[in-house]
């Protein structure tokens, strides 16, 4: 019979506790466990949770988010099907239980480039998503109403990695000495791989389609058809629809008022900074 750890007593315990804004209604019982209150633990990272977000490879194929969500977040089984409305959210979680409350934002001041520094309150921003009451449709002006269905972390991490070999392969175009009718050619093909990735992104968001006069149209094969065979115009207000859709949960720009020294050399009285919370700043 094995001894118990006296150690056992130290080991982590819950920081936090936070609603998903999805409230789980995506997930089958093998993705996610949820709990009478609705509200879930999150742990603190561990060394080794860190060393994750140190590893290129893993960040870049997802996995290091992926095994710290497992790590961290219990009730959550299979992290690759979480879908993009939570992901924020739980990361955001992860940050305040391993280092506090709050986090320094570093900006570049527009006009002037200058670098400032702003301290983010992360329980509000966390409190703010929670609000969130998601929609999971809406209608173009033709009277399509499209039903979406949410992205899981897999499908989001194979379009970023397509478009990021997409792009870093024209990028390497202007390091190599070749014609001119070559770049053409390779410029031809990363922009056709793009356009593929981005119609599958359109593909995979799209639930139901319900026409102008109420048909349910879910079978797959039908709705790319329809979105092969449409006016441009239907695909694109399709597109933003999903777009809008997909945001609802997208932590806010950060406002910032402009100092008198600073309205003076031309800077705009306030300005927008962008809150991108990626792996490999948010966790450093």
């Amino acid at each position: 019979m094995t001894e118990q750890n006296p150690l056992q007593k130290y080991y982590r315990q819950p920081a936090i506790y936070i609603k998903l804004p999805s409230k789980g209604r995506f997930y089958s019982p093998e993705v996610f466990e949820p709990t009478t209150s609705g509200e879930i633990p999150i742990l603190p990272m561990t060394a080794k949770d860190e060393l994750h977000f140190k590893t290129p490879d893993a960040m870049m194929n997802g996995q290091a988010t992926v095994d710290v969500i497992k790590s961290c977040v219990p009730n959550i089984k299979d992290p690759w099907h979480v879908v993009n409305y939570d992901i924020d959210t739980i990361l955001l979680a992860i940050r305040i239980a391993t280092y506090g409350e709050t986090m320094g934002l570093k900006y570049n001041v527009p006009i002037t480039g200058e670098q400032n520094e702003h301290t983010l309150n992360l329980p509000a921003l966390l409190e703010d998503l929670s609000r969130v009451d998601i929609k999971d449709q809406a209608t173009t002006s033709k009277g399509f109403t499209i039903v979406m269905e949410p992205l899981n972390y897999q499908k989001l991490t194979k379009v970023y990695l397509a478009n990021y070999e997409a792009q870093k392969m024209y990028g390497a175009l202007d390091s190599q000495i070749i014609t001119d009718e070559d770049k053409n050619k390779v410029f031809k093909d990363t922009m056709d791989k793009i356009n593929k990735v981005n119609f599958s992104l359109l593909l995979d968001g799209i639930k139901t389609i319900i026409t102008p006069d109420n048909v349910e149209v879910t079978d797959r094969q039908q709705i790319i058809e329809f979105c092969n065979m449409t006016d441009a115009k239907t695909v694109d207000e399709i597109q933003q629809i999903l777009n809008d859709l997909r945001t609802q949960t997208q932590i806010p720009p950060l406002k910032v008022k402009a100092t008198e020294e600073q309205i003076k050399k031309g800077v705009p009285q306030a300005f927008d900074i962008p809150l991108t919370f990626d792996q490999s700043n948010f966790f450093d």
